[in-house]
């Protein structure tokens, strides 16, 4: 899945990805990560989300890291903050008080440029991502981050009857990724109302991952 294939997905609008308030298993459990105020919560392939409005609301500090740069320009404008925007290796950067998003591929974000990372919001990277890439994605993640916990959002359907994005990553998977390096936690599912882009049944199911590594 080549890069353009989600710029032009922003650039046409067809974004039926991104949800018009905040997820809902976010707001029941990210508290079980057991957070303080002011800590720095990584969100990789973040899009507009906004999710990012209401960490921002419970007092934490984020950061993001975002393919397609108009996203991150509808995201701050919509947040309301004017950015400064600098380059960063292969990435540009857009700050404000208490958000950074880097727009370039993930795979240039260094643990350098991120930070402390406290802990890792995953709603739509993992499950956007197919599955040749979802191995190095999630160790990727698990260095730049050093293993910081996360609340993971998946979605499970019968992919032979839709192509993703999003893609299919049931449970086994979920451990195949991060068994050896987190303790995994079941928290909730449930059923995707009408179905995964109208189209198939599906469920979405919330995750928290605390490392293992002593």
């Amino acid at each position: 899945m080549e890069a353009s294939f989600w710029q032009q997905k922003w650039e046409r609008g067809e974004i039926a990805f991104h949800e018009s308030e905040a997820n809902p298993f976010l707001v029941a459990h990210f508290e079980k990560l057991n957070l303080t105020k002011g800590c720095l919560v990584f969100l990789p392939l973040c899009g507009k989300t906004r999710d990012f409005s209401w960490l921002l609301a419970c007092g934490y500090r984020v950061v993001g890291a975002e393919l397609s740069e108009l996203a991150v320009n509808e995201l701050f404008k919509e947040l309301g903050l004017e950015p400064q925007i600098s380059k960063t290796g292969k990435l540009v950067r857009y700050s404000a008080k208490d958000i950074d998003i880097f727009v370039g591929d993930i795979f240039d974000v260094s643990a350098e440029y991120l930070g402390a990372i406290s802990a890792i919001y995953d709603r739509a990277a993992l499950v956007a991502l197919p599955s040749g890439i979802r191995e190095r994605y999630t160790s990727h993640l698990i260095n730049i981050t050093c293993t910081a916990p996360q609340l993971l959002i998946s979605y499970e359907y019968d992919q032979l009857l839709m192509d993703g994005p999003p893609f299919s990553v049931n449970e086994s998977e979920v451990k195949r990724h991060y068994g050896d390096t987190y303790q995994l936690q079941f928290v909730e599912s449930k059923s995707v109302a009408g179905g995964l882009k109208g189209k198939v049944a599906s469920t979405e199911t919330a995750w928290l991952l605390r490392s293992s590594i002593k």
